[in-house]
Parts: C-alpha cells; structure tokens; sequence
C-alpha cells in the first residue's frame, strides 16, 4: 500500500447487471465489496457508460447485423452491442445500490456517436482523450486501482490505458466480472501482465492501512 493512490470504480451501471439490456454475469453481487473497498481511498473516480440512441457499436444500429458480430470500422473491429446505456435512461444511471458518496469524479464515455470507448482514458480510436489522466495527474495520483464491469473490457481497456499514461496499475479481481466472449477474458488477463498490470484480492486490500493522498 501507498499513498498517492486511487480507486476507479468502472460502469457499475444497471445495464451492465442482472436483467440489463447487456448483463455481465453476477454483476451485481460485486457491489457491496465495491462499496466497501471505496471506504478505503481518498481518491475515488467512477466512470459511467453513456451512449446516444443512435451510437455505432449498437446492433441495431446496423441492419441485418446481430448482436456481438463484428464490423470493420475506421477505427478496427467492433463487436456489435446489444442497445445498453443509453443517455438519461434509467440502464445507464449508476446503479442504486452503489455508495459512493466521496467520489470526486464521474467520468461519461462512449457519448461520441462514431466512435465507441471501453477505456476512460481514451476513445476506440486510441486518439481522443477524456481527460482523465490530467485529472488524477492534477490530484497527485501515481497508483491506480481498478474494480467494476466487466473485467475483460472496460476494466482491461482503462487498465491498459492508465499503464500507457505512466499510472502504475493493480486490479482487485474479485471486484470485478467479467463478459469472457470468444476467449476475451483469457487474451485480457494476458495483455495485461505483459503491460505490467498487477492483480490483488479484496482480502489482501482490506486488510491493508488506509490509502491517505
């Protein structure tokens, strides 16, 4: 443990939980452990899916197209999404039983209607800042942690993204689920250890002393 540290909560959102238009299996049920792993930082950003109706990464979007096909975009390939997290829906509100009062930030992705965004750092197109990374940056952030949905997207992509801006990385795996399509959370878990990206349980972090900025 150290201080200079962060906990980024990613799209726990009802969309992304039990009988949402794009469920992650158990995604809920991480929730009361995320609520109480955020007790122990200072620092806590959450990031929020958050989509026009008429986004590209929606199958419906693309007619004769089914959800989770993909498509060659300017950008690369692109998995077809189930409509999810549409903005001011309540599918893409932060979940209600997610307490986080302390959180200095909510960071919105995905809102760009031609470009989808999994990491809160960068859009799809690997180009387009958020922000973010000057934002904890300003705080005096060098470690970040990351929980939420789903561990082989969103979580992966920001994780990969705060190791390129220089953050170092620890992910609370049991704090987060994951989609694991086609394989993906297996090619996630290894792209990460190869960026350095290190993994811990919540027991380990809860036993451990307050993070202080």
């Amino acid at each position: 443990m150290q201080p200079n540290s962060a906990l980024l909560i990613v799209d726990i959102q009802p969309d992304f939980c039990s009988g949402g238009a794009l469920a992650v299996p158990g995604g809920e049920t991480i929730i009361p452990l995320v609520n109480k792993l955020a007790q122990k930082f200072e620092i806590v950003v959450l990031t929020q899916d958050w989509h026009p109706a008429d986004h590209i990464s929606f199958a419906a979007n693309h007619p004769g197209r089914q959800p989770f096909e993909t498509i060659e975009l300017p950008y690369g390939t692109q998995v077809l999404w189930p409509t999810h997290c549409v903005m001011d829906t309540p599918g893409a509100a932060l979940h209600p039983a997610l307490h986080v009062s302390h959180a200095s930030l909510i960071q919105r992705k995905g809102s760009h209607k031609n470009v989808d965004s999994y990491s809160a750092f960068l859009e799809a197109d690997r180009t387009t800042k958020t922000g973010l990374d000057g934002y904890l940056r300003a705080l005096g952030v060098e470690h970040l942690y990351i929980c939420g949905l789903a561990t082989d997207f969103c979580v992966a992509w920001t994780a990969e993204d705060a190791r390129h801006s220089g953050f170092a990385v620890t992910i609370i795996e049991d704090a987060c689920r994951a989609i694991d399509l086609n394989g993906s959370l297996d090619a996630a878990w290894a792209r990460l250890a190869a960026l350095g990206v290190e993994r811990i349980s919540s027991k380990e972090l809860l036993a451990a002393p307050t993070i202080a900025t």
